[in-house]
């Protein structure tokens, strides 16, 4: 393994060196690939898992070592070029060659898997004490901002703005969520979960501004001093985190010649362009219902399409069709939902009682089961997992999954 130099011609490169390229780096071994390897990060560090960031590392109950996906002796066995701290720059699909900051890679086959960019806020010339979390090493800053201002605003109510006004609140800071949804991941959950989510920050403490928008935010003095609501209420601050969603990757692929909508646009193998894959948050393929298309952000998902790739890399035609999964641990809670909640499906309590702190919630669309969600019950849904797998399996309409268009 070597984490520096100039390489001309390997027989599979990875352009991305988290979950979704290294799994699919170490299912092309376990299906008995030898060709060599690369695998290009844009980050110094060795691979690691992102889930932590927002809760364990931002809290400081882990070490940073702890997050590594594999132990480095692991990763020398798989016998892989790992360029740390070097970017791609641009690719060709005629001669599958990406130009990176260490210079030009021929390969045989390409996996885009560069994943997403955290979407920004404008923020006043000079002003410090807003961030973002995408990197360890915007969690370790975050980290440092928490222990010294312990005024908390983030800046949306979605997955990851929920899991850090817990962890920030839990680390005893006062702490308020705004966003304009009426509850924290409304989105993704349904009005039935998201009440019962908005009532646990309540409870806990946060305040919640939500159903508004953000104007703006304020600066004084070179550090931030607060967010301004398009409801022209300020709510002061000595950390802003924005947590408002991602943007895949591809300003690298822009003159590629790739199909760019929104992520790299493949078939339902994940295959882009001859010999040219794409994997984890920065693919986009067709979904189950006709003329949609679907990208997911979620580490389950990255795994499980990565195994795809692999396999097609080595000749299978492999279709991937995710039963999408995602969780989310906050407080004392773990929510995991396996399916996907849309806007319009009908939510049932069918085991458990919200009231008690432990239910599981059937999602049905025009009578199909679409997802199933479980608020402290994981082995309960984990079993409901079937239903969507039987619905998906039935002729009639097919599961919508997220981010489907």
């Amino acid at each position: 393994m070597t984490t520096s130099g100039r390489i001309r011609r390997t027989g599979v490169l990875v352009v991305g060196a988290s979950v979704s390229g290294l799994n699919t780096v170490e299912a092309l071994r376990r299906s008995g690939f030898r060709d060599r390897i690369t695998v290009v990060g844009d980050e110094p560090h060795l691979p690691y898992d992102r889930p932590p960031l927002s809760k364990q590392i931002l809290s400081g109950a882990w070490r940073p070592e702890r997050t590594l996906l594999r132990a480095p002796r692991v990763l020398a066995d798989l016998n892989i070029d790992l360029l740390l701290g070097h970017r791609a720059l641009s690719l060709d699909p005629s001669t599958r060659t990406v130009l990176t900051t260490s210079g030009p890679i021929t390969a045989d086959a390409v996996v885009i898997a560069t994943g997403a960019t955290p979407r920004a806020l404008p923020v006043p010339d000079g002003t410090s004490g807003v961030h973002v979390l995408r990197t360890l090493d915007d969690s370790l800053a975050l980290r440092d901002e928490f222990a010294a201002n312990p005024r908390v605003v983030v800046v949306g109510e979605g997955v990851l703005g929920a899991e850090i006004s817990a962890t920030a609140r839990q680390s005893g800071l006062d702490v308020t969520m705004t966003g304009p949804l009426h509850a924290p991941m409304a989105a993704q959950l349904g009005d039935l979960v998201a009440t019962q989510l908005a009532d646990l920050h309540t409870r806990h403490g946060v305040a919640l501004r939500l159903g508004v928008g953000v104007q703006r935010i304020l600066g004084e003095n070179g550090r931030v001093s607060g967010v301004r609501l398009e409801n022209s209420q300020i709510l002061p601050a000595s950390v802003v985190v924005v947590a408002i969603g991602a943007i895949p990757a591809t300003d690298w692929l822009t003159d590629s010649g790739l199909s760019l909508d929104r992520g790299v646009v493949c078939d339902a193998t994940c295959r882009a362009a001859d010999g040219i894959y794409a994997v984890g948050d920065v693919a986009r393929w067709p979904g189950n219902d006709v003329n949609s298309t679907v990208r997911l952000e979620n580490r389950t998902h990255a795994a499980e399409q990565a195994a795809v790739v692999a396999a097609n890399i080595l000749g299978a035609e492999d279709v991937y069709r995710p039963i999408p999964y995602f969780w989310t641990d906050q407080y004392e809670v773990k929510i995991q939902v396996h399916g996907t909640i849309t806007p319009d499906a009908r939510a049932t309590v069918v085991d458990g009682d919200p009231a008690q702190g432990r239910f599981l919630v059937r999602y049905e669309r025009e009578g199909v089961p679409t997802a199933v969600l479980g608020w402290n019950m994981p082995k309960q849904a984990r079993m409901q997992r079937r239903i969507l797998v039987d619905a998906q399996s039935a002729p009639g309409p097919a599961l919508t999954s997220a981010h489907s268009s």
